[in-house]
């Protein structure tokens, strides 16, 4: 039987939430099936619950450690000591960054989450509002004192996420710019949109 290939200092369970991140974008989390994801992991579908307990596990997996990136880099942010429009500059960034270093998880945790099961669909669901109040809360920080529009900030969250959501059809271009490009113009169209 085979085994599932690992690099150095990576875990089993680790290869199989990745594969299943791909294979949750590329179908979906609800087409998606156990036998699929062992087709993309090299092995029988029965040697996958040697390392997981179910597909739910995984989406659980995926959507809580992108959570919990973020989480603990808006943490870093806030206690940053920088002025409000370097600390949202810091937040774009990140996003961009995550967006076109680990598409597939961000993704998924993005579209697919409303599929989690309660309490974790609840605590998802808060979490995500929870951290649009605090990355508003920067901006509204920034128009306070002076150096952004006056805009609603809860609005302006839910358009730079969006147009940051956007880089999937980057992903799936097939005449594109580099990520480093990409990324200059994000910053250069979204930030001249705020700033005063």
């Amino acid at each position: 039987m085979a085994r599932i290939r690992t690099a150095k200092d990576v875990s089993r369970k680790e290869v199989i939430i990745k594969a299943a991140a791909k294979l949750f974008h590329e179908k979906g989390y609800k087409a998606a099936s156990m036998r699929d994801l062992a087709v993309k992991v090299g092995v029988e579908a029965a040697s996958l619950y040697n390392h997981i307990r179910s597909k739910a596990e995984l989406l659980h997996d995926i959507c809580f450690d992108v959570a919990n990136i973020f989480n603990a880099h808006i943490n870093d942010v806030e206690t940053s000591g920088k002025p409000p429009l370097e600390k949202f500059e810091t937040l774009l960034r990140f996003h961009i960054r995550q967006m076109l270093e680990n598409f597939e998880e961000v993704y998924v945790s993005d579209r697919e989450w409303r599929y989690l099961a309660d309490p974790y669909l609840s605590n998802f669901q808060n979490q995500r509002r929870n951290y649009r109040k605090r990355f508003a809360a920067i901006i509204e920080q920034g128009i306070e004192s002076g150096v952004i529009n006056k805009i609603d900030a809860s609005t302006a969250v839910l358009i730079v996420l969006h147009a940051v959501s956007g880089i999937e059809s980057w992903h799936r271009s097939t005449h594109k710019i580099s990520g480093e490009i990409l990324e200059e113009n994000m910053m250069t169209i979204l930030i001249d949109g705020l700033k005063k």
